[in-house]
């Protein structure tokens, strides 16, 4: 199987060519104001509208006031919805569009009763557990702890580079990849060069 990669943290124009022309299947786009990845409706919107035809568009919330979801919306035709807080089922779905459902992974986190609650999200985004912050922060978790017979796809994050990614994919053997701080130069700048090795490295290991 084919492993997906989304590109996740998107911020510049140029970002988002490097990241096409490697061959991304998926961009993100962070909502959440605390992130220095952040872009406002008019910068992401003008993104999109950049955005060649078969790459998918992935908007990323966090606790977002259903208001504020549903002005993003309004203006920024997201293919795809990431809830990254405490979102309830209902919550996820109000909107009417394909969402994923992340989960920082613990010891204690138990991903089979994530996929029973959530079971009509479209996957479930595995990131590293960090106290005090929704993701993003680069940090890789163990794998081990995911469980074989997880019913819906998984969207492996947390900690992956290029350097890792192999390892990743063929250990894990999720339905995508998403990386952020691993293909970065600074917060919420991208190195072409690394998001290159990272989607090469990615498909050649699936």
């Amino acid at each position: 199987m084919a492993v997906r990669v989304k590109i996740c943290g998107i911020t510049r124009l140029a970002d988002l060519r490097a990241a096409c022309d490697a061959g991304a299947d998926a961009l993100g786009f962070v909502f959440y104001d605390k992130s220095p990845r952040h872009v406002s409706i008019q910068t992401a919107a003008a993104l999109l509208r950049e955005l060649p035809p078969f790459v998918q568009s992935v908007g990323l919330f966090v606790n977002a006031d259903p208001a504020f979801v549903a002005s993003v919306l309004n203006v920024v035709p997201l293919d795809l919805l990431q809830f990254h807080g405490d979102e309830t089922p209902a919550g996820c779905a109000r909107y009417g569009r394909p969402w994923i459902k992340a989960v920082r992974v613990s010891a204690t986190t138990d991903l089979l009763k994530y996929a029973a609650d959530f079971a009509g999200a479209r996957g479930l985004l595995l990131d590293a557990f960090v106290p005090g912050v929704p993701g993003g922060t680069g940090e890789r978790f163990d794998w081990r702890l995911i469980p074989p017979d997880l019913p819906l796809p998984i969207v492996l994050s947390g900690g992956l580079d290029p350097g890792n990614v192999v390892e990743a994919v063929r250990t894990v053997r999720p339905w995508a990849v998403d990386v952020s701080s691993g293909v970065e130069a600074a917060k919420g700048i991208k190195d072409a060069q690394r998001i290159a090795r990272f989607i090469a490295n990615a498909k050649e290991a699936s």
